[in-house]
This record gives structure tokens, C-alpha cells and sequence, in this order.
């Protein structure tokens, strides 16, 4: 009997053995989370790796197989809670992990669809979201499962059953501080960015204890401000008055709304910076260090390594805060520890990831009207000082200054949504929109908790036939080498594979899938709303699956002009779909 007892102890424990080699209860490690960018039976990480490539080693789905892609289930979130749907999945263990509209997570049993469990946050009613009540994914770390909130908090769920094991305010929402970027983790501690940019709150990069949810430090990313490290004050960022007039550093915006990426090769964390505050730069001369830029931060202490600055003295918030993914650039035959950042200014960035020096700028929207082009010795742009919004008349409480017709419009040439880095084809794959917009200044007071823009604006379609384009940009040279026209904007992120695939959303509805090397569409499922969301994909009892979560929103319909007019038909949703190609 004690013999029957220890093999079936035996047998339990190698049945809970999961795909990346640890103990299914024990949960993915530190370990696991660096390697989850070729772990294929598991999606651990935001991005599908912490350099955030977004690709995927499968090859059983290619641009032959995948017409036998088809759907196995599809999950609602249910209720009247719908409006934008920007989650990326994680999948660990035979569950996927989908985190929805007004803070919800969800576990759902991957093979079958059925919900395990939900956490449904307790949101107050003051919450101050500027773009759409979005959430964009969890992350997870041993036993526990993590996602930011909308009132600025960060919750740690027993993944298993879904109880809170620790909640922690991180800013406070009255001030107009919310959360909407997917946490991760590092070196055991859960690194988080900040949402509030329009209420001239203060960008922050945390760092907590992922078993604890204690602050280890703080990095503000306006010049001036003091961080701190293990309780007490470290450094300022910056010089304060350096770049920033007066005491407009306390309220100058700079938020981290769409998290980080991170390299283990050099150990850096890479921060993006939202616009200064507020919009209308009139009011603060300077380059407004550090907003709209890069930043390389040290993961063990929270200091800034180097930070790299697209937009000086943003007055269009081209917000700096898109993805840098960091990759092998291979050129001259050489090969550069580098990184990629298509930035909402229109230009994509090639950046010494080790330096933060400019390799290679170049535009991958059609239409520029704030800069002529990028110096690549200094790495600053060259404006073109007309197309600056005028300041407003003097003494004149309700007179706007010169309006402007700018492009890109300021939700972007590319705004959240990840792009992805194939290393095979060495191409990214941008989801771009071809858009301006009249803008004005207006003046402006900062009040806490009130919106802090001194600017209006109307965002237009340049052209008739498209907004959207998926674009596949060779870095080495800037070059598109195809594009995929799409008559409604791109707004959800991209996946690609070692099957030559790459995958994105519609606000039409479509998950499509697209050759990697000619841009060819192969494949596309109606899903019922917009995607909006990131897809990924994984292996599961030999099989290859795809998800992605589909509910139309996000800013598109709140600030887009006469865009929005345009979309305003596309129904909105809530699901989770799965597909899977058949062993047959």
C-alpha cells in the first residue's frame, strides 16, 4: 500500500511538471521569465520575451498551413463592461490569463474555454482615465498573477485561485494618476509605469518586491524630481532647472503609461516618456528633459543609464513612450547590440542600446510636417519652426493662438499598439496611421485633478482610401519593403513567426495573417468587433494555438476628430478568441 501511495505521489508530481521545467504549483522563476522568448508552450512575459519582439520560433502554422487555422472557442467577459479591449494574454499551465476593460482579470482554461475564476476591481467613481477604461495584460511570477488598475493600484492574485495577496496603492487617482500598462518582472521585483500625462502628474518607474508588493525604488522621470531607493531619497533625475522654467518640473507630465521592455544582455530596463505638461509649450521653454524620450534605467537601483529624447520640446504630444525592442542590428558586417522605437513623431529610431547614441533615423509614415528629418550627429530633430501651434494673443483670456495643420496627427504615426521584430527577416513590423490635425494653444492654469492641456485639436485622414498601415521596416536601412493598407486606423499589436507569418487586428473585426517576406494576405477571421489587442501564440498538446482578445475602443473613438466619425459604426465587444491548427 505505502509502495501504491509513493507512485501515485510520483505520478501527481510528474503530471504537474510543466513546459518550462518547473513544477506547475511552484510557478514560472526568474529563470523561466528570461527564457520565455523561446519557451514555445508557454507565453510568460508582455512582448513574448523581455526584449519584447513579439516572435514567436513556431513553424507548424506558416503561410501554407495556416488556411487550416480555425477557431476552438471563444470567451466572453461579459455584462454591459465592453469599450476597449487592449490585452495581451499570458499563457502558463494549461490557462490563459486575459485582463479586460475596467480591471478585470480572468483565468480560463485554455484547452476548453471555461472560466476558472475573476477578479472584478472595486473601482471608485472618481477614477480620471484619459484614453478608454484599457487594461493591457498581467504578468506572473511564481505562484501569483499581477496587473495595474485604473485607480493607480497594483494587485497580486494567487494564480491557482484567484484571492488577492496583496493590493498596493501606487499613486493617487484624485490626482488624475491611473495604471494601464502590463507589469513585469525582473529579478524578482515587479516594475511598473504611471498613466496621467494629461493631468500633469509625474512619471514615475517603480520597482516592488514581487512577493511582498514593498517599494525597493522610484524613478521620476522629470528632470528635478528625487527618486529613492529602499525607503529613503537617492538622486534627483536631472538637474533641476535644467531643462524645465521655474517649478513647472512638478507638474510636468512625462507619465509611463505603456510600461517597459527589458535586456538581459544589459541588464537595462527601457522605459518610453509621454508628453510634457502642458501641451502648450509655450509656456515651458527648454527640451522638458524627460519627457518624450527613451530611458536605459539600472533594474537593481532605479538610476537612469541614458535616456535618448525624440522629441525636444513636444508641442504635439508626440509622446515618446512606444516599445524600444531591443535587437541584433546586422550591418557593414558588423553586428550592433541595438534597439527599435517607431515613435509617434513619425520617425523610427535605430538606438545603440548600450549608449543610447543614434544609429539610424528615418520616417515610416508618408507624411511629416514638424521636422525635416533627424541630425544624426546630434540626434535632434530639425523643426520646421512654422509648424509649431502659435502661442496664445497676450492679455486676451479666451484668444487661441496660430492653429496648424501638423501630421502625424498627436495620437500618432504609431501610437500603444507593439510592433514586432523578426529576426529571420530581419524586418519590424509596424502598425502605422496615416492622420494630421489642426491644432491651437489656448491658455492655460494647472488645477490638481483637472485636465492640463492648453490645446485644441481636430484629427484628420490624410487620404481617402486608408488610415491603417501595417508596414515592414528594414532597420538597417529604413526602407518599407511592403505594406498592408487598411481603410479604419490600426490600433492593436502585432505578432510574428518563424513560419513567415505575421498577425494583427482590425478595428473591422479581422485577425489577419500576412506572408512575413511579401506582405501577402494568407488568412482572416471575422471575430465580431474591432481587435484591438496583442495576438500570441503557443504550442499545446502538439498542437499550435492563437490568441487574441477582440472589443473595439481605446482612444480612436474618444479623441479622434473627424476619424472618429468615420468608426463610429464598429460594434464593441468583449471575448477571448482561441484558434489552433489540427494535428489532421
Amino acid at each position: 500500500m505505502k509502495r501504491l501511495v509513493t507512485s501515485l505521489a510520483l505520478a501527481a508530481s510528474l503530471a504537474a511538471f510543466s513546459a518550462t521545467g518547473v513544477l506547475a504549483a511552484e510557478g514560472p522563476s526568474n529563470e523561466d521569465l528570461l527564457k520565455s522568448a523561446t519557451n514555445t508552450e508557454a507565453v510568460l512575459t508582455y512582448g513574448m520575451g523581455p526584449q519584447a519582439q513579439r516572435f514567436s520560433p513556431l513553424t507548424d502554422l506558416n503561410a501554407d498551413t495556416v488556411k487550416k487555422l480555425v477557431p476552438v472557442w471563444s470567451f466572453s467577459f461579459g455584462g454591459e463592461k465592453q469599450r476597449g479591449q487592449e490585452a495581451q494574454p499570458i499563457v502558463y499551465d494549461g490557462t490563459i490569463y486575459v485582463t479586460g476593460s475596467y480591471s478585470r482579470l480572468y483565468a480560463v482554461d485554455a484547452r476548453t474555454g471555461q472560466k476558472k475564476w475573476e477578479y472584478n476591481h472595486r473601482l471608485p467613481d472618481g477614477i480620471m482615465p484619459c484614453c478608454d477604461v484599457v487594461n493591457r495584460g498581467a504578468a506572473i511570477y511564481k505562484d501569483k498573477i499581477y496587473f495595474a488598475t485604473l485607480d493607480a493600484r497594483l494587485v497580486a492574485l494567487n494564480r491557482q485561485t484567484g484571492k488577492v495577496v496583496w493590493n498596493k496603492k501606487l499613486q493617487d487617482y484624485k490626482e488624475g494618476y491611473s495604471n494601464t500598462a502590463a507589469p513585469m518582472i525582473v529579478d524578482g521585483k515587479i516594475i511598473t509605469g504611471n498613466s496621467g500625462g494629461e493631468f500633469g502628474v509625474i512619471g514615475m518607474v517603480e520597482a516592488r518586491d514581487a512577493e511582498t508588493g514593498e517599494l525597493v525604488w522610484q524613478r521620476p522621470t522629470i528632470e528635478g524630481n528625487m527618486g529613492t531607493l529602499n525607503g529613503k531619497e537617492s538622486t534627483v533625475t536631472g538637474k533641476t532647472n535644467a531643462s524645465w522654467p521655474g517649478d513647472m518640473y512638478k507638474t510636468g507630465g512625462g507619465a509611463t503609461w505603456l510600461g517597459g521592455t527589458y535586456d538581459p544582455e544589459t541588464k537595462s530596463l527601457f522605459f518610453g516618456t509621454g508628453n510634457p505638461a502642458p501641451w502648450n509649450s509655450h509656456l515651458r521653454p527648454g527640451d522638458n528633459l524627460y519627457t518624450s524620450s527613451t530611458l536605459a534605467i539600472n533594474p537593481d537601483n532605479g538610476e537612469i543609464k541614458w535616456h535618448y529624447q525624440t522629441t525636444p520640446h513636444d508641442g504635439w504630444d508626440f509622446d515618446g513612450v512606444n516599445e524600444f525592442v531591443s535587437f541584433d542590428l546586422k550591418k557593414d558586417g558588423k553586428v550592433i547590440k541595438a534597439g527599435g522605437k517607431a515613435d509617434r513623431n513619425g520617425f523610427f529610431y535605430v538606438i545603440d542600446r548600450n549608449t543610447g547614441k543614434l544609429i539610424n533615423a528615418t520616417p515610416f509614415v508618408t507624411k511629416i510636417t514638424w521636422a525635416k528629418s533627424i541630425d544624426i550627429e546630434t540626434g535632434r530633430p530639425i523643426y520646421i519652426d512654422d509648424n509649431r501651434p502659435g502661442a496664445p494673443t497676450q492679455g486676451s483670456g479666451d484668444a487661441k493662438g496660430k492653429s496648424v495643420f501638423a501630421a502625424p496627427a498627436f495620437l500618432g504615426a504609431k501610437n500603444w499598439m507593439p510592433m514586432a521584430y523578426n529576426p529571420q527577416t530581419d524586418l519590424f513590423y509596424v502598425p502605422a496611421n496615416e492622420w494630421g490635425m489642426d491644432i491651437w494653444n489656448e491658455p492655460i492654469t494647472y488645477k490638481k485633478g483637472a485636465a492640463y492641456l492648453g490645446a485644441g485639436f481636430t484629427i484628420k485622414p490624410l487620404y481617402d482610401d486608408y488610415i491603417g498601415a501595417l508596414r515592414a521596416v528594414d532597420p538597417k536601412t529604413g526602407k518599407i519593403v511592403w505594406e498592408y493598407k487598411n481603410p479604419a486606423p490600426l490600433w492593436g499589436g502585432v505578432l510574428t513567426t518563424a513560419g513567415n507569418l505575421v498577425f494583427t487586428g482590425t478595428p473591422e473585426g479581422f485577425l489577419k495573417a500576412f506572408d512575413a517576406k511579401s506582405g501577402q494576405e494568407v488568412w482572416k477571421f471575422q471575430t465580431g468587433s474591432g481587435v484591438v489587442g496583442s495576438p500570441v501564440t503557443w504550442k499545446m498538446d502538439g498542437e499550435q494555438y492563437v490568441a487574441v482578445v477582440s472589443g473595439w475602443g481605446g482612444a480612436v473613438p474618444l479623441w479622434g476628430g473627424d476619424v472618429a466619425k468615420l468608426v463610429k459604426d464598429i460594434n464593441q465587444g468583449g471575448s477571448l478568441w482561441v484558434f489552433k491548427l489540427p494535428k489532421a
